[in-house]
């Protein structure tokens, strides 16, 4: 290590790192002992990394296995690769991860890279090699979405990272703050974190047990530029925070989380919506959506700046139009309160509510572990490739519940719950 890699190792506090990592593999994963763990990092997230591995090992893993990435070697293949490469991706690892999560294996990922690492690259290129890899993916990627296993994201204050969000800022003021940050969001700024998320998990539980008792049969979302009435899936059950896997595990999927969400129908969603953040993708700012549906899918899409990116995401596969995600978080989320562009969606969906184009999650049924794949398209689930989270909730939102018998109920008034 350098000596500028030690001065911005040492502006990231040991302790809380640790406990970001104790908080991964006790509440993130629950995992238990015997239970083999795949991590996933960028290289920047090396002192995390190893840090997970110690308390993975104490928790009693029976085998971690570890796969890096790095920046340089993406971008290298970006600017030296031959151009049919873009169209492949390498299948064998994904059908090798299906059949860990098959065998049980938990999953980790620790994200950290520069969000905007592709900005400079052909965007065509981006877009085949995206589309390649999560045609590759679906083998493991199903895995986690039909929630099989207990998996957790947790994020680490990389260089690349922390200029973009500090951007005015030297580099070591820029990590600080960046930690800071992620520390306060995954609430291992307290002194018992494990305790705070226990807390934490049993607000969002009193949320999703309010909503699933009232069985709206649809959302109403107003604000400026948005009149938009989103249809809930038939037998749609609403989740957060601590959930069970179907390996029986209760896991937080998500570090940090403040929302509560469930599945749209496919189907059933009309009006128009805007953003009310920007979305980063694949290396690129995707800002000022605003996009019109009819009987569920997108049938105008705009943006003012991205718009380009925009149409090769809808253009994905058939279900890219539709929705898979519906999310309700609280103007006032800790998140929205720092007032941060994270230019990372495990951050910025929980500044706001949002809705997710794509893949919808299984689990957001009553007995989701017990249906096939057609009983969750039959109820109103979408299928995709994609699965993208972006911003429509601010301070101006109003939200109303639809009952079966069109009866309103308040949900969200002035972006906080009624």
């Amino acid at each position: 290590m350098t000596v500028h890699e030690r001065n911005i190792a040492a502006s990231i506090d040991p302790v809380k790192l640790d406990r970001l990592a104790e908080v991964a593999i006790k509440v993130g994963l629950n995992l238990k002992p015997g239970q083999d763990l795949l991590v996933t990092a960028p290289t920047t997230a090396l002192p995390l990394m190893r840090l997970v591995v110690e308390h993975a090992y104490k928790a009693g893993a029976g085998l971690v296995t570890p796969i890096l990435s790095d920046e340089a070697v993406t971008l290298s293949r970006y600017r030296l690769a031959p151009d049919d490469s873009f169209d492949r991706a390498a299948g064998w690892l994904y059908e090798g991860m299906a059949k860990a999560f098959a065998a049980n294996t938990a999953r980790l990922a620790i994200v950290g890279d520069n969000p905007m690492l592709l900005a400079g690259e052909d965007p065509a290129k981006v877009a085949r090699a995206s589309k390649a890899n999560s045609v590759a993916y679906q083998p493991a990627l199903e895995k986690i979405v039909n929630f099989d296993v207990n998996w957790n994201i947790i994020a680490y204050p990389s260089v690349s990272w922390a200029k973009q969000v500090f951007a005015g800022d030297e580099e070591d003021v820029a990590v600080a703050k960046l930690a800071d940050a992620i520390f306060a969001a995954s609430r291992v700024d307290h002194d018992d974190p494990i305790a705070a998320w226990l807390m934490h998990n049993a607000t969002l539980r009193n949320r999703t047990d309010w909503l699933n008792g009232q069985r709206f049969s649809a959302l109403h979302y107003s604000a400026p530029g948005t009149d938009l009435t989103i249809g809930l899936a038939d037998g749609h059950e609403w989740v957060g925070g601590a959930s069970t896997a179907r390996n029986g595990i209760i896991c937080n999927p998500n570090i940090p989380t403040e929302e509560v969400f469930t599945t749209p129908h496919a189907g059933r969603v009309s009006g128009h919506v805007v953003s009310t953040k920007p979305l980063s993708y694949q290396g690129s700012l995707i800002d000022g959506i605003a996009v019109r549906f009819e009987d569920g899918r997108i049938v105008e899409a705009a943006a003012a700046r991205g718009g380009e990116v925009l149409k090769k995401v809808l253009d994905t596969d058939a279900g890219a139009r539709r929705l898979g995600e519906v999310a309700l978080v609280p103007h006032s989320s800790p998140i929205s309160s720092s007032g941060l562009l994270f230019f990372n969606t495990l951050f910025d969906e929980n500044a706001a509510c949002h809705v997710a184009l794509g893949q919808c999650y299984s689990k957001c049924f009553v007995d989701g572990d017990k249906l096939t794949a057609e009983q969750v398209a039959a109820r109103g689930g979408n299928k995709s490739f994609i699965h993208i989270d972006w911003m429509i909730g601010s301070h101006q939102l109003d939200i109303d519940g639809i009952a079966a018998d069109g009866r309103r109920v308040p949900v969200f008034r002035k972006g906080e719950w009624a």
